[in-house]
């Protein structure tokens, strides 16, 4: 199977961000590619909870889920959406940070909310509070795609390998981690927490992600790690997307992927 990852350095309007990514999952179509993934936040990089409520929708009226799933059903591939900002709906004034796998021919086959949100406060003093806006997921999420089956998780859910433990033993052989990941913490742990997880679960890894300096209208940018990659079973990197927009292609074969995990620890009560 030849992978895509899509790495974006998305802005806080999502109108203005759908036309690169469009024109980017494309290109990977173009390419070849059987599976095309794009990294966390596809539809808005911003920390002003007053932008994002201004431009964010519900699912049901997203127009960049709508054009993406209108994009894969036409170019006729797989493609997840490492996640879109939304607002959580049924009266619920937070967002959620929820994935999607789109099949073919344009249906939603999976979601995936975000367990584990980011509170924390770096060494620089820069401060994240996710759990202040974002409703958190509750279930783990696997789904058949492209001829394997997927794991899907989100960002900081990385730090948390029981997760993937339970993915592992549901079947998945690919887990997929699209990132907005923070330069600090991208430069000391991204690429040994993705390794390390193929290596426990034996399987492969694929991690697209957010890059560079995100412009906002209002407040302090941001900036992003990049460096989207593609992990073997092995702990093997197979492919490092670097710093620059655009997309990097993987082979991922059959043959390669360790057999499904087996040990006798307590299997903890994540729901699948």
């Amino acid at each position: 199977m030849r992978a895509a990852l899509v790495q974006l350095c998305s802005g806080d309007d999502p109108a203005a961000n759908l036309p690169e990514t469009e024109a980017l999952i494309r290109d990977a179509a173009r390419q070849g590619a059987d599976l095309i993934l794009t990294p966390e936040c596809t539809n808005i990089v911003s920390a002003d909870r007053a932008q994002q409520r201004a431009v964010l929708a519900e699912e049901a009226e997203d127009a960049t889920l709508a054009r993406l799933r209108s994009v894969a059903g036409a170019l006729g591939c797989w493609l997840v959406i490492g996640s879109l900002l939304l607002k959580a709906g049924d009266g619920d004034p937070r967002f959620v940070n929820r994935s999607f796998v789109i099949a073919p021919d344009g249906t939603i086959r999976a979601r995936y909310d975000k367990i584990h949100l980011f509170d924390v406060t770096l060494a620089d003093g820069e401060s994240y509070r996710e759990s202040a806006a974002i409703r958190p997921g509750d279930r783990a999420v696997t789904v058949a795609a492209a001829g394997w089956r997927l794991g899907l998780s989100i960002c900081y859910d990385l730090r948390f390998p029981q997760l993937y433990r339970d993915l592992a033993r549901a079947g998945a052989r690919i887990l997929t981690v699209p990132s907005a990941f923070t330069v600090p913490t991208g430069a000391a742990h991204w690429e040994v927490l993705l390794r390390a997880r193929a290596v426990e679960t034996g399987c492969f890894v694929l991690a697209p992600a957010q890059t560079g300096l995100h412009a906002t209208r209002a407040g302090r940018a941001r900036r992003t790690y990049g460096h989207s990659l593609a992990v073997a079973p092995s702990g093997e990197v197979l492919a490092d997307a670097g710093e620059a927009i655009g997309i990097t292609l993987v082979e991922i074969g059959g043959g390669e992927a360790m057999p499904p995990m087996r040990d006798r620890s307590r299997i903890s009560g994540t729901s699948r």
